[in-house]
C-alpha cells in the first residue's frame, strides 16, 4: 500500500513520524498529505518535538504540526485511555503516550498511523482505526 485505501483522518503516531522519509512510507504521507489526511495529537507531537536537532528545526516541526487538524487530549480522552488500560487487563504493557493517541483519535472517530504493534491491541478496545505505516 504506497497510499491511504480510505478518506480516513489519521492520527500521526511518533513510531510513523520517525519512519516517514523511508521509501515506501515517504509514498504514503505523501499521498495522505495531499489528501488532507494528516492528523495531530499533542501527545505525539511532545514526542517528536525531541527529535528536533536545533531551535530552527523545532520552530518548523511546530509550524507543520499546527497547521493540521487536531485530535486534542481532553478529559474524555484521558478516560477512554484509562478504561482501555483496565480492559487490556494483563496486555497492557504499553507506552501511556500511546494510550493517549489512540483514544484521542477515537475521540473523533480518526484512524491511527503507526509502525508499533500496541496500536493493534489498542484498537480491539477503543473503536479506531489502526493503519501501520508501508515500509
Amino acid at each position: 500500500m504506497t497510499a491511504p485505501t480510505s478518506d480516513l483522518p489519521l492520527v500521526i503516531d511518533t513510531s510513523a513520524w520517525m519512519r516517514h522519509r523511508q521509501p515506501q512510507a515517504s509514498s504514503f504521507f505523501g499521498a495522505a498529505n495531499e489528501l488532507n489526511l494528516l492528523v495531530s495529537c499533542p501527545v505525539a507531537v511532545l514526542e517528536i518535538f525531541r527529535t528536533a536537532r536545533d531551535e530552527v528545526e523545532f520552530e518548523s516541526l511546530e509550524r507543520s504540526f499546527s497547521a493540521l487538524p487536531q485530535a486534542p487530549v481532553t478529559t474524555s480522552v484521558c478516560d477512554a485511555a484509562l478504561s482501555a488500560a483496565r480492559e487490556l487487563g494483563g496486555r497492557r504493557r504499553i507506552p501511556a503516550p500511546d494510550y493517549l493517541i489512540a483514544a484521542a483519535a477515537a475521540d473523533r472517530g480518526f484512524g491511527v498511523l503507526h509502525a508499533d504493534r500496541h496500536f493493534d491491541l489498542l484498537a480491539e478496545v477503543l473503536e479506531f482505526e489502526s493503519v501501520r505505516l508501508p515500509g
